[in-house]
């Protein structure tokens, strides 16, 4: 359903797709993270999404003024992946909350792959 926000001018709705598109987008800004995955992980291949389909890796519960998110991302191999996940909750969290006005209490990161390179082949977990 999104985000409804009522002011003396009229109504507005910010869809789920949008909130999913801008986590998608501020996660992707996030060092050692390659792209967004798909959210069915199916014959354990991880589906590296192109920036198109960016929301695809990204779910959203909204709920009032509070949104949880969940991420399926693919990491650089080489990196922390501690670090690259909570980087990506950190600025995910903080967008969001500045462009949305929701209240984001929760961003859930789920890792489906490793990158080698930028012209490697993707490893599996």
């Amino acid at each position: 359903m999104g985000k409804e926000i009522s002011t003396e001018l009229g109504q507005i709705t910010i869809a789920d797709e949008v909130i999913a598109a801008i986590a998608g987008m501020a996660a992707t800004e996030c060092y050692g993270l390659v792209g967004m995955a798909s959210r069915t992980f199916t014959d354990g291949i991880a589906e590296l999404l192109g920036m198109d389909n960016i929301a695809r890796g990204v779910e959203v519960d909204v709920q009032g003024d509070n949104a949880t998110i969940d991420l399926y991302i693919i990491v650089e191999y080489g990196t922390r992946i501690t670090e690259v996940a909570n980087n990506v909750m950190d600025k995910v969290k903080y967008i969001l909350e500045t462009t949305t006005g929701l209240n984001v209490p929760e961003v859930n990161v789920t890792v489906h792959g490793v990158r080698v390179g930028a012209g490697g082949k993707e490893r599996q977990k």
